[in-house]
């Protein structure tokens, strides 16, 4: 596969670049602060494997952010602006893979204690969860559901063995709700170090 096309915004003007200067200086949103500094970064010049490094960022993410400023001008920055395509990771996939990023890589086969966004992209491919997916895509996902490692020092692994075999029957139920029925479930993640459901299958009124 050759190496994608190099992508850079369009001239700007005196007034823009000082207006993306400003931005660079007092904005308090990260979001909008991040997206100035990838239209600075690329109208000087800057190749986005560059920018995308240095931000610690996907180069889909610069990519995504140069072509809608080149199209829709600063309000690519506005924070409300989603950005990038429609979205191609459905919301049971999006819950199952912070399910997942909950869990311990070792309960689940793994030879190593500690998820990686690289490493658990991996396993999300390989395990079909999804075709593929960013790594600035799937901090997002993680971010959204309040996903974090940081609290690994005092992980509590599941004691029930058939944890991932219960999990996968709830997510099961996401996907395909009983016929004439409602699917409920309160999610005790907030409680426990890892995640759990409890399903109920009401027959309708």
């Amino acid at each position: 596969m050759g190496r994608p096309p190099e992508v850079f915004v369009r001239p700007v003007t005196m007034t823009e670049g000082q207006r993306l200067q400003r931005i660079g200086r007092t904005a308090r949103d990260p979001v909008k602060l991040r997206r100035a500094i990838v239209v600075l970064m690329s109208a000087q010049g800057q190749a986005v494997p560059d920018i995308a490094h240095l931000l610690d960022c996907s180069q889909e993410y610069v990519r995504g952010v140069i072509h809608a400023f080149n199209d829709i001008g600063f309000g690519a920055l506005d924070p409300k602006w989603s950005g990038g395509r429609p979205k191609t990771i459905s919301e049971p996939a999006r819950r199952q893979i912070r399910l997942i990023a909950r869990c311990r890589p070792r309960d689940l086969g793994l030879p190593f204690s500690a998820w990686s966004l690289a490493k658990l992209a991996e396993y999300l491919a390989g395990t079909g969860v999804v075709a593929s997916i960013s790594r600035e895509s799937l901090r997002q996902i993680l971010r959204a559901g309040g996903v974090s490692w940081q609290a690994a020092k005092t992980w509590k692994a599941p004691a029930d063995p058939a944890f991932i075999a219960k999990m996968r029957r709830v997510l099961d139920l996401y996907d395909h709700p009983p016929a004439g029925g409602r699917v409920i479930c309160a999610d005790l993640c907030r409680y426990r170090d890892y995640a759990e459901g409890l399903c109920w299958r009401l027959s309708s009124a």
